[in-house]
């Protein structure tokens, strides 16, 4: 039977185009829809030109109903028969009743080393604290924020001479290789955490 996979995005959709070539890969998954909350999402358009199924659910039509928004998001899903969400980029907080309808099938990637940092100004918080080392997590997604059963962790090195900018995009690179490694375990039935290093990926 094959796994349908529903991507949730907000932007330009990275992650989601890591996400995609490594499903691909997979006899037994596909995925079968791209969703975004903004209809000028970058990534709307790449997975139209790549053959994807797309959809977007506004929410700003939604004014602060976050129960109708939530609705709608679940009609979609219902409608094409998704199995699994991966949260790549979605820029909204999900309520604990979509959550829990969905508890062991929606995965989200969180720009730092969980349970450090959770919410946003992730990069910026790692180098007021002078840590050594940052990373991303690939986590189950609970009705807590940024929390859940970790499935990977990626860590990268902070430098000397770091800014926000320099080690988000570090930071980046490493999510396009942990995210998809995440997803293609999770796919097939495998749940053992995974861990990379910067190191061992590019130098």
């Amino acid at each position: 039977m094959t796994v349908n996979v529903a991507i949730f995005i907000s932007g330009g959709g990275s992650n989601m185009k890591a996400l995609v070539h490594a499903i691909r890969e997979l006899p037994s998954a596909k995925v079968a829809m791209v969703l975004s909350n903004r209809p000028d999402a970058g990534g709307i358009r790449w997975a139209r030109e790549n053959g994807i199924l797309t959809r977007v659910v506004d929410y700003r039509l939604f004014g602060q109903d976050r129960a109708k928004f939530e609705a709608a998001l679940t009609a979609e899903l219902l409608a094409n028969r998704i199995d699994c969400i991966f949260l790549a980029g979605f820029m909204r907080i999900l309520t604990a009743d979509f959550t829990s309808a969905w508890e062991g099938n929606i995965l989200n990637i969180h720009p730092s080393l969980l349970p450090l940092y959770k919410g946003l100004h992730t990069h910026e918080r790692a180098l007021q604290s002078g840590d050594k080392h940052h990373g991303c997590t690939v986590h189950l997604v609970t009705s807590k924020l940024d929390d859940g059963p970790i499935l990977g962790q990626a860590r990268v090195p902070i430098l000397a001479d770091d800014t926000p900018d320099t080690l988000a995009a570090r930071v980046l690179k490493m999510e396009h290789r942990l995210y998809p490694r995440v997803a293609e375990q999770f796919l097939q039935g495998r749940k053992d955490p995974i861990n990379l290093s910067f190191e061992d990926e590019f130098l």
